[in-house]
């Protein structure tokens, strides 16, 4: 009976720890970069991926004929990444993450959802009694999994960010830490008490450096850009952007086009900077904490962009390209504002 009793226990132990952790990325994280919704996607995805590992990991165990030991210290922590990695590659693939911060969230959330199915299988197949078990599958197990992937979203962040036209191998270098880092945990070097106070040391504090280095260039970021967009717009706007590089490019540009398309591309600039101006005001008052209402305003103006964007055509995108300097992280704040 007690045994029974103490079940529930046993089991709230080893998944209320990740997600307790999750929940204080999202609350200290300023500016709130990802949305809840997003959030849950990438829980559900790890919770996939986690039944999906469960399968590729046996057909492969039985494939190389290995022990159960050696395939879960050597193998399985490199198939687990892989796996888990597939969502992170998307969003920084298609501009959906911004920041190492987002990255971070996605990448715990996603490690958080693999948890939480691997510890319920782990207590229906071994219902071990040993409460100490539970406490480090709760606090080291699963914010492992948690951890190194969100590591492996910062890393290939930071690779996507500074090779921003790179192959897939910008994400090799956060494949290999994540599943270096989860390999040498599976070999109990040390005792899986050590290895759990270890984590919960490391984990935090690597948490703070990135949130802190991501903030602070985050504010730099909003305020170099907010300056030149907001130049650029008032000159557009007063008639003097003739007077810029900008106007210069666009004189240029009258030998091959129309005037009327050339005016669309005036158009379609002006619109981008009212739009990223937006955006930038909206993280700022994010960060002050205030709650931005969603503007029916915003989805007509991406409508308008679309519009003009298939009025110059492909060619006329080309030639105006070089106009707009979009960073991932201009994308990507187009994109949150959009999904408002």
């Amino acid at each position: 009976m007690q045994l029974l009793a103490e079940s529930p226990l046993r089991l709230t132990v080893s998944l209320l720890p990740v997600i307790v952790f999750l929940g204080v990325l999202i609350f200290i994280d300023s500016f709130k970069l990802v949305r809840f919704r997003n959030i849950l996607y990438s829980i559900l995805t790890g919770c996939i991926v986690a039944f999906g590992c469960l399968w590729i990991n046996s057909f492969l165990m039985r494939l190389l004929n290995t022990s159960s030991m050696t395939f879960n210290q050597n193998i399985a922590p490199t198939v687990e990444e892989i796996m888990k990695g597939i969502l992170l590659v998307v969003l920084i693939r298609k501009k959906r993450i911004g920041f190492m911060v987002d990255a971070s969230i996605h990448g715990f959330a996603i490690g958080a959802g693999f948890s939480i199915v691997e510890n319920i299988y782990y207590f229906n197949v071994h219902p071990d009694p040993n409460f100490l078990v539970w406490i480090i599958r709760g606090f080291g197990t699963a914010l492992m999994h948690g951890g190194v992937t969100a590591i492996m979203g910062i890393v290939s962040k930071q690779f996507s960010d500074r090779f921003p036209n790179g192959s897939l191998l910008v994400f090799l270098p956060g494949l290999i830490v994540a599943a270096t880092i989860h390999t040498l945990y599976n070999h109990f070097f040390v005792t899986p008490i050590l290895s759990t106070f270890g984590l919960l040391i490391v984990l935090p504090l690597m948490v703070v450096v990135v949130f802190r280095s991501s903030e602070k260039a985050t504010r730099n970021w909003l305020g170099m850009r907010m300056d030149t967009d907001a130049e650029l717009l008032e000159m557009i706007n007063t008639g003097r952007v003739t007077e810029s590089r900008v106007g210069e490019y666009l004189t240029s540009l009258m030998a091959r086009f129309s005037g009327a398309v050339v005016a669309d591309m005036v158009c379609l600039l002006r619109i981008h900077l009212e739009l990223s101006i937006r955006a930038k005001g909206v993280l700022l008052m994010r960060e002050a904490g205030f709650k931005i209402e969603a503007d029916p305003e915003v989805l007509a103006r991406f409508e308008e962009m679309k519009y003009l964007e298939k009025s110059i055509g492909k060619t006329g995108k080309i030639a105006i390209a070089p106009m707009f300097h979009m960073s991932d992280h201009d994308l990507w704040q187009l994109h949150m504002l959009g999904k408002k």
